[in-house]
């Protein structure tokens, strides 16, 4: 299923989940975002493995940015967000999660994910989308060594769902 957006800038995008063809730019985007960036292989396997969501934002011409997501029971974990440089500040990683949540809302209690806690504008817009801190792991990020952020968002179940 695909979903359709517009950006800040009135230009037109989809978010899909990611397919095998799209992993050579996912994983161009990844080394340029991450100091330790995910492997090939490693992407593959979040594209294609059980209990796995891995969505991608693109338009006509290439991948704007994705996010993965490991289900275990009700649980979602968010293994990374990135949106491309040149894409930034548009409201992809906004679209992402938004998309990310409208798809995982009915299984799911909760998401959670970690967050380098220097990284002002991730930890701005997880707030924005309900995320609250609910921990801390010191040392948790290499390269440079810094403590991250556990964000937890939690699904409001209908309490009478009659």
């Amino acid at each position: 299923m695909t979903a359709e957006f517009m950006d800040k800038t009135s230009r037109r995008f989809q978010i899909a989940e990611a397919v095998l063809s799209q992993l050579d730019e996912i994983e161009d985007i990844e080394k340029l975002c991450f100091a330790v960036p995910w492997s090939y292989t490693n992407l593959e396997a979040q594209a294609t493995g059980k209990n796995k969501l891995f969505l991608c934002a693109s338009d006509d011409s290439c991948v704007l940015g994705y996010v993965g997501l490991t289900m275990v029971l009700d649980e979602g974990y968010i293994a990374n967000v990135a949106v491309a440089p040149r894409a930034r500040r548009r409201g992809i990683a906004d679209a992402l999660l938004f998309e990310l949540e409208r798809r995982t809302k009915k299984q799911l209690a909760f998401l959670t994910l970690e967050v380098r806690a220097s990284n002002a504008p991730a930890i701005k817009l997880y707030e924005k989308h309900g995320f609250a801190v609910v921990g801390r792991r010191k040392n948790y990020y290499t390269q440079p060594q810094e403590d991250a952020l556990l964000m937890t968002f939690f699904f409001k179940k209908d309490e009478n769902p009659c």
